[in-house]
């Protein structure tokens, strides 16, 4: 099945999902999910959250809370694993169990899927893939909405190759939850990108998508190389960007000056950082998917096609460029 490529936008994400179409399926019960958000009938829905790791995370919760209201004709079972994987493949049998009419998830991790998705099948309850991806056969699900975290690694490389040039320049990495798509695929993204350059990976390690550990991994980076030793961070998020603007500035050095730093998710604080030039450059992720994933289950629910995979574009930003748009952006 194509792939299906929306452009990025707030304003849009709403439009477009109400010309969503969804693959044949069939709810646990056998409710009519096509009346969801307007007529009598309550869809129920199962949503299997990551956690609360960082701003982006917290953005696209509330999309999806949003988008599975009450008010559009949903009943919205939420479960946040708090990045356990075990903990989230239980939430999603618990949903089996209960008997809901569909089940999204934004799976912590690629692998280990097989199993309660195939449940799931046998259940009769179509899966929904939202934000991360699985390495589970794409028959045990209906579709995945998100973004293409391999072109934001490449496009964060793209910067990195342009900016440093031919320069030598020594760089660490802020990791995402090991064996997480978005980690896997920025990372290939941007070694990609920067294949070829005088841009040195010294050191690469996960920080868990979370400003905590990228601020504890980045003390440690500077402890082993000191300031000298390092001029770029490549950060799979902003969370652990802003994390190591904390340990670079204890350490008395100057973010985005003395060691330049390039991240991926463009929320309202990572932005304000690029303002603020401690950031350098920023590629976005965007949040705001629920309206998207609230239109796959509606249409997979009444029996229609969904395109297998259907992408939201993601834009970038340079400290300018982020001035312009910071107070108009909801997230």
């Amino acid at each position: 099945m194509q792939k299906k490529t929306l452009l990025a936008g707030f304003a849009l994400l709403g439009a477009l999902a109400l010309t969503a179409t969804g693959c044949a399926g069939t709810s646990g019960d056998g409710g009519d999910a096509g009346d969801a958000g307007g007529g009598d009938d309550v869809v129920t829905v199962g949503f299997a959250q990551t956690g609360s790791e960082s701003g982006w995370r917290s953005a696209n919760t509330e999309s999806m809370k949003d988008a599975f209201s009450a008010e559009n004709g949903f009943d919205l079972i939420f479960n946040a694993a708090d990045n356990d994987t075990a903990a989230q493949i239980a939430a999603v049998r618990d949903f089996i169990n209960q008997g809901v009419d569909a089940i999204v998830i934004a799976p912590i991790v690629e692998d280990g899927w097989d199993d309660v998705l195939q449940e799931a099948a046998d259940a009769g309850i179509p899966v929904i893939l939202e934000d991360r991806t699985v390495s589970a056969s794409d028959d045990l699900y209906a579709s995945w909405v998100g973004l293409d975290f391999k072109k934001e690694g490449v496009m964060a490389g793209e910067w990195a190759a342009e900016t440093f040039g031919d320069t030598p320049t020594k760089m660490v990495v802020l990791e995402g939850t090991t064996g997480s798509a978005p980690a896997n695929d920025r990372a290939a993204g941007f070694d990609e990108a920067v294949e070829g350059t005088a841009i040195e990976k010294i050191d690469s390690q996960t920080g868990d998508f979370t400003r905590d550990g990228g601020k504890t991994v980045m003390e440690g980076f500077l402890q082993k190389y000191g300031v000298d030793g390092i001029d770029l961070v490549y950060a799979h998020n902003d969370d652990m960007a802003l994390g190591a603007i904390e340990a670079i500035e204890a350490a008395g050095a100057e973010p985005g000056v003395d060691i330049q730093i390039v991240s991926i998710d463009a929320v309202k604080d990572g932005m304000q950082a690029l303002v603020d030039g401690k950031i350098n450059y920023i590629v976005e992720c965007n949040p705001l998917l629920g309206e998207l994933a609230a239109g796959l289950v509606t249409d997979v629910l009444a029996g229609n096609d969904v395109e297998k995979q259907v992408y939201v574009e993601d834009q970038t930003f340079t400290q300018e460029q982020a001035a312009e748009v910071i107070d108009s952006r909801p997230y």
